[in-house]
């Protein structure tokens, strides 16, 4: 992350608002959150605005959640942050900003869900509902998500490392052979299919237990479904993994699962990391991201081959 010179603050949206959409410039506004990439605000009681702050490349991906989410947005069982409006660059904030639809719910980190076979069977139904295949020029993921899993050992190696210098991991070795067997796993043949890319417990909203949203579409792309399915050691309690799997349609074959293995190793590496971060008052920290993350490897371990 980077710091950003661009003060956000609600005098600055409702000018921008005014400026641009001064339909929408009366309606009150209320802070939200500070994300990776964006902050947000929410607009009245439909609507939040959603502007880039602290990486380099958050403008990019707002862009691309402008142009590509509506099309996909329809066939979703779940409420997604539908872009509205899109505010151009100007003197007063020189970067894209958007207006989308208002998602209610709590971030799956603070609000786990814990109906775990209502929340296997949801977040199943939107993963089969999202993965289609995506038209040609649909992009690739950053960070090489989506692509060969064996692109990611890089990173994979780093993260691990990382981990184990801070003595976050009570059996390294167990980890990197979840992540070995994984990357042996036959690699995807199919088509290209539409990527959320980023399904952490914050990108997952929960009410009364069970998922009632998905947020920051900024990493959509085209790709192996492997990289999404990774999702449910993260998302749902101990126990239910395999309902999520016999949900999930069309079956996905033992090779997917093994990349999902893989894909969901090296998130809950990279999240435990954040956690201990947030947990140390380190940039970029979030603490809440260690419980899940811990969760997520120690059932990987478990059921490893």
């Amino acid at each position: 992350m980077t710091d950003t010179d661009d003060e956000v603050t609600a005098d600055l949206i409702t000018e921008l608002l005014r400026d641009q959409h001064p339909d929408l410039a009366d309606l009150p506004l209320t802070f939200g959150a500070r994300g990776w990439d964006n902050q947000l605000w929410r607009l009245g009681d439909d609507l939040a605005v959603r502007l880039p702050w602290a990486t380099e490349d958050a403008d990019e991906l707002l862009l691309k959640e402008h142009a590509l989410l509506p099309a996909i947005a329809p066939r979703l069982p779940l409420r997604i942050p539908v872009p509205q409006r899109l505010g151009q660059p100007s003197e007063r904030f020189p970067r894209p900003w958007i207006v989308t639809t208002w998602v209610p719910g709590e971030p799956a980190d603070r609000a786990p869900a814990t109906r775990g076979a209502e929340a296997a069977d949801t977040l199943a139904a939107f993963l089969s509902a999202l993965h289609r295949p995506a038209p040609a020029d649909t992009p690739a993921g950053r960070h090489r998500r989506g692509g060969p899993l064996a692109d990611s050992t890089e990173s994979f190696a780093f993260f691990l490392k990382e981990a184990t210098e801070r003595g976050l991991l009570p059996d390294p070795e167990a980890v990197r052979e979840v992540w070995d067997d994984a990357v042996a796993a036959p690699a995807w043949t199919g088509p290209a299919q539409w990527l959320h890319a980023d399904l952490h417990p914050a990108n997952l909203l929960t009410k009364d237990g069970d998922f009632c949203g998905v947020i920051d579409f900024g990493d959509l792309c085209a790709g192996d479904p492997a990289c999404d399915l990774a999702s449910s050691w993260m998302l749902l309690p101990d126990g239910f993994i395999d309902r999520f799997h016999r949900s999930y349609g069309p079956a996905a074959d033992a090779a997917t699962l093994r990349r999902a293995r893989g894909w969901a190793v090296s998130k809950a590496l990279a999240c435990l990391i954040i956690g201990d971060n947030g947990v140390h008052g380190r940039p970029g920290g979030k603490p809440t991201w260690g419980p899940p993350a811990k969760a997520a490897l120690r059932r990987l371990v478990a059921t490893r081959p």
